[in-house]
């Protein structure tokens, strides 16, 4: 047995261990935990920055881009953000043990159908260490024990966080390994972490379209897909056309490398040519890039003549693609065939059109009249999230602490007997 596939296992059967202890702890206990970890995400400020600076210090090294440097960053209002998104998931009720279903059949049983966890959660992410954080509490409010495999840029911070939760564990003589980072970051790792199928029940890929591609064709274990972001924004002939602009900005330009920023605009033909010269001053000035189709190049010079592979691409960048749509009909079309199933919105003040986009868009999550930076478990009251799924089995959109469970039934009876 090599030395890696040898150090994986022995952090398989430690998390799997682990995960037996914790599914059976109660609300009280598990809630204690988390207020410990609030407190000494408070008390290890100074230490969680400073490891921060290391991974922030080599990321610029490295050259990497403005974007991914933003989402490796922590100060210490992002660290109280991240006490709050752990306080955030304290508020939420409990889902195991939660009756999701109950009948008394005539045949004598007694049927439930309760909340369970799911088991041993393998998560692998990139970049952003308030993922790691994140991940950790959810888990273990949902009675799940992680590993957690972080990118090599903020390989540092995340160590950091995971012996928080690893120290409150302990304190209250908790099996620390429900919580294991592994802090080698050589892609072997993942290879060998990604063949446990024995000892880990799913995979939560958490970054760019590579790695969750790589992530789902080589493993056997279940995973809770999520290939891009392609968001969309679809301004319609009937918008306020104020509310169209700041929404827009707002989508494509708040933060550009999350999964839910606007990545494409669909715009109406009848208003495109009075309102995309507005709309490309408000891009050009936020130092936003403009890739468009002919008809938007001949409303606006600015906008430079896009390719195909644009109006598919996620650019978590300064870039949007800009087509001009015939109707309301043809933005949905485009969006089926260009989409990711990610998040898309629609800006107007007509009730049936937002209607019939709202039910006709078939992606994890529709808006209307909102930013798509709204995306956001903890926007949805989930607490935090350890991702938005795609995919259309088990969990779709937010992955909050509910989908971070299964069930079981529980069938009760006096004297049970198949006639």
């Amino acid at each position: 047995m090599s030395e890696v596939k040898s150090k994986i296992l022995k952090i398989c059967n430690d998390v799997k261990k682990a995960s037996l202890e914790l599914a059976l702890l109660d609300s009280t206990v598990k809630d204690q935990v988390l207020h410990e970890v609030m407190r000494l995400l408070k008390k290890h400020m100074p230490k969680i920055i400073k490891a921060n600076q290391k991974d922030i210090k080599l990321a610029k090294e490295a050259r990497l881009d403005a974007a991914k440097i933003d989402r490796l960053f922590l100060d210490e209002k992002r660290i109280l953000a991240l006490s709050n998104a752990v306080k955030d998931v304290i508020k939420l009720p409990d889902p195991i043990g939660k009756v999701l279903y109950e009948a008394k059949r005539e045949n004598g049983l007694h049927i439930r159908r309760v909340g369970t966890p799911i088991g041993v959660l393998l998560a692998i992410y990139e970049s952003r260490p308030n993922v790691t954080s994140d991940i950790a509490a959810l888990s273990l409010k949902s009675g799940n024990a992680v590993i957690l495999r972080c990118g090599s840029d903020s390989i540092n911070s995340s160590k950091v966080l995971a012996e928080i939760y690893r120290e409150a564990l302990e304190r209250f003589n908790i099996d620390k390994n429900a919580v294991i980072l592994v802090p080698n970051i050589e892609r072997e790792y993942i290879s060998e972490l990604l063949k446990m199928d024995n000892h880990i029940d799913v995979v939560v890929p958490r970054g760019g379209k590579s790695l969750i591609k790589a992530v789902i064709e080589n493993t056997n274990i279940p995973v809770f897909r999520h290939l891009d972001g392609n968001c969309h924004t679809y301004i319609h002939e009937r918008c306020d056309v104020e509310k169209a602009r700041k929404i827009l900005l707002n989508a494509k330009m708040r933060r550009v490398g999350i999964c839910g920023a606007t990545e494409s605009l669909l715009i109406d033909r009848k208003i495109a040519k009075k309102l995309l010269p507005i709309l490309a001053d408000d891009l050009q000035q936020a130092g936003c890039e403009m890739r468009g189709d002919e008809e938007s190049v001949e409303f606006d010079s600015r906008i430079k003549k896009a390719e195909e592979k644009d109006f598919y691409t996620e650019y978590l960048d300064k870039i949007i693609s800009i087509k001009v749509v015939r109707d309301i009909d043809d933005a949905i079309r485009q969006i089926a065939i260009y989409g990711s199933s990610h998040t898309e919105s629609i800006i107007t003040e007509d009730k049936a059109a937002a209607e019939r986009f709202l039910k006709r868009v078939n992606s994890a999550i529709v808006m209307h009249n909102a930013s798509t930076q709204f995306a956001d478990g903890g926007e949805f009251g989930l607490g935090a999230e350890v991702g938005i799924a795609t995919g259309k089995l088990h969990a779709r959109g937010p992955v909050g602490l509910e989908q971070l469970t299964i069930y079981k039934y529980i069938v009760e009876a006096n004297c049970g007997l198949r006639k």
